[in-house]
């Protein structure tokens, strides 16, 4: 006998739906539809085909920025998923200073963007910054807006202590699903720190590793607020990020189809890469059960 199925809770989802219609699909058509067109002013529009994306594809201002934001984002997964892993493998499990340390850790993720890269702009300057000032009585010299490898250290640095905190609270979440019983198995078989690690507390983390290095990725790979902040996209273009480089194009010289059409490449290299790299760790999370 078949079974009726109840249809209603779609009602529910609806009005998710529209809110993501108007937010989300609207704005993008309309993207869509001054990709394909150009104007010469007075809200006269026409049509330009695939123009923009061809003279993009062949414009070597996006492949450098492209390069510069691959960069960026494969520096940063490098250090604050392992670093992130380190933090949660040493907090305490239980009691007073488990709270202390998980308040602790929330603390940067809700700092807004922007104040990240105000603190960091004069931290680092020479002559107020505690960072600046200390670096030049050692006799270091540091000039984030001048000097390139003082602006990307920066950066990173800051996109570290800003987001390290996410990677550790999900590595830490994974750790405390996994029951007392597979620790005691360990302890009986004698195994070693790094056995139960690779055995045991890793796999278990898979999943949240796989959530945490999606999120951090796309947040990397969109990163505008902090950058523009602290060094406006210099010392040259040294910093300047296809999220600045867009943001220039659209407002700076107000070249409304070729940004358009720049931010719709935009989207489609973040999806295809976070697809490849669900898709890697799905596999390997396989592999691991």
């Amino acid at each position: 006998m078949d079974k009726t199925v109840n249809q209603k809770a779609w009602f529910l989802v609806l009005p998710v739906l529209l809110l993501v219609a108007f937010s989300a699909v609207i704005p993008l058509m309309t993207v869509v539809n001054y990709s394909v067109q150009d104007t010469f002013g007075n809200n006269q529009f026409f049509w330009a085909g695939l123009a923009w994306f061809e003279d993009l594809l062949e414009s070597e201002r996006m492949w450098d920025a492209l390069q510069r934001q691959m960069i960026f984002s494969a520096i940063i997964l490098a250090i604050e998923v392992p670093l992130g892993i380190f933090v949660a493998l040493n907090m305490p499990k239980k009691g007073f200073w488990a709270s202390f340390c998980l308040v602790v850790m929330s603390l940067p993720l809700l700092i807004p963007w922007n104040v990240v890269g105000t603190i960091w702009q004069i931290f680092g300057r020479v002559d107020i910054g505690l960072l600046g000032y200390t670096l030049d009585a050692l006799g270091i010299s540091y000039n984030y807006t001048q000097d390139f490898f003082a602006a990307w250290t920066t950066l990173i640095v800051m996109d570290v202590w800003h987001w390290t905190s996410l990677v550790a609270l999900l590595a830490y979440a994974g750790l405390q699903s996994i029951p007392d019983a597979y620790y005691q198995a360990a302890k009986i078989d004698q195994a070693s720190r790094w056995a139960v690690f690779r055995f045991i507390e890793l796999p278990k983390m898979m999943g949240v590793l796989m959530i945490a290095i999606l999120l951090r990725f796309m947040d990397s790979f969109m990163i505008y607020t902090e950058p523009f902040v602290v060094t406006g996209g210099g010392p040259g273009n040294a910093t300047t990020f296809l999220s600045i480089d867009l943001v220039k194009m659209a407002l700076g010289q107000f070249d409304l189809g070729p940004a358009a059409a720049f931010s719709l490449m935009y989207f489609l290299v973040i999806l295809l890469i976070s697809w490849v790299f669900y898709t890697v760790m799905v596999n390997l999370d396989k592999r691991e059960s």
